[in-house]
């Protein structure tokens, strides 16, 4: 983010003064302001969330208009046949390397995903590793004789 703007998601002045304001006048306005700048820095990645999801709704919409172009209901031709078809070829072209990016995208999402997977178990195994040691019973060698033997109704568990 630009940290040279006067409003921006930090502790300024600026934006103190504004939260305040906000309260004064009308209090869901002082709340904003305090969102803002609290949680502002993360509106970036929350940006290309919302983008990133909008652009796989509505792809099907772009493959509709895209279907509407080639029967001669979207974009008008020039008349130029040379033209119109080199444009053609180029559309479908980067088309196919649009589908390509976006498979490879997935792709990738899917392979850090089990990454991340795999590290969790991984923690998740040491982890366990680790408790296993500290809480396993110690044995002292000794037998003692004198202990009462465990039968039917001496163990709550075993009732």
């Amino acid at each position: 983010m630009n940290t040279s703007a006067l409003i921006r998601p930090a502790w300024t002045p600026a934006t103190i003064a504004l939260m305040v304001i906000g309260f004064m006048v009308f209090w869901p306005l002082g709340f904003a302001m305090l969102a803002y700048i609290i949680w502002g820095d993360r509106l970036e990645g929350f940006k290309r969330d919302v983008n990133r999801a909008t652009d796989g709704i509505f792809a099907g919409c772009r493959r509709g208009s895209d279907k509407a172009a080639r029967w001669g209901h979207g974009s008008a031709r020039t008349g130029n046949v040379a033209y119109d078809d080199w444009r053609e070829k180029e559309l479908e072209r980067l088309a196919e390397e649009r589908r390509k990016l976006d498979e490879m995208l997935t792709e990738f999402d899917d392979y850090a995903r089990e990454l991340r997977r795999a590290k969790d178990q991984d923690e998740f195994d040491r982890f366990m590793a680790n408790r296993n040691k500290s809480t396993a019973p110690t044995t002292t060698g000794s037998t003692d004789k004198t202990a009462p033997k465990r039968g039917k109704g001496t163990n709550l568990l075993d009732d």
